[in-house]
């Protein structure tokens, strides 16, 4: 049964012509009627089928103005680098008695971080840290040696951009207390990325099938990208 609040709500949103961005943050704004700062949100549904492969889009994006959440972030590492770790503000630092308690199930952190010379250890770990998102990837940038700017990326802003096997991505542009500014740049940056992930998977056509804007507890609108992608 829907809730008062969800009754106030816009209804058919699904059948108004898409809009930009900036026209739309102003409707999503006024819909955001929770008792908590609602999240903004995007979604993509991708053209994952080519004739050859198919399309799978992993990276991060690092958000200008930043996401909104505190990030618990840990580093595998070895001894010589530890110090460094913990002045980059890593949360957990830790070496093979850190792995240890991974691999016992202790896994009290949103992003793992981890050097290639321990990635080789932690590479076992595959089916503990797998299924919940959390093992380190060269390509996402969370295996390096440079573990100060890998931390500080994950506690500044950074979103992960993935589809799931329908073709679908769902990220976060920030909160509603947000400046519509803010919530521009990140949907730009977002933009972006997806641009520079159309040409390296040489896709043809569009990249983005449809795109959808929403707040945590408020209804959809379709988003007008601004040009092909």
């Amino acid at each position: 049964m829907s809730s008062k609040r969800f009754k106030k709500l816009p209804e058919k949103t699904n059948e108004l012509p898409l809009e930009t961005v900036e026209k739309l943050l102003i409707v999503i704004k006024k819909n955001c009627t929770a008792k908590f700062d609602e999240s903004i949100d995007l979604s993509f549904q991708i053209n994952n089928k080519q004739k050859k492969s198919e399309v799978n889009i992993r990276t991060v994006v690092n958000l200008p103005g930043g996401t909104g959440k505190t990030v618990k972030v840990a580093v595998v590492c070895e001894d010589t680098k530890l110090s460094e770790a913990k002045s980059a503000g890593a949360d957990i630092v830790g070496g093979d008695e850190f792995i240890e308690k991974i691999k016992d199930g202790e896994m009290n952190f949103e992003k793992l971080i981890c050097t290639p010379a321990m990635m080789i250890k932690l590479s076992k770990l595959g089916k503990v840290l797998g299924p919940k998102g959390l093992m380190p990837n060269p390509k996402l940038g969370s295996v390096t040696d440079d573990l100060k700017k890998a931390v500080m990326d994950a506690k500044s802003g950074q979103a992960e951009i993935r589809n799931d096997k329908d073709g679908n991505i769902g990220v976060s542009i920030g909160k509603k207390s947000f400046s519509d500014e803010k919530l521009i740049k990140n949907f730009k940056a977002i933009l972006e990325t997806l641009e520079k992930e159309k040409s390296n998977n040489t896709i043809k056509g569009d990249l983005i099938r449809s795109a959808f804007i929403t707040s945590t507890m408020g209804v959809s609108y379709k988003l007008k990208l601004g040009k092909s992608i």
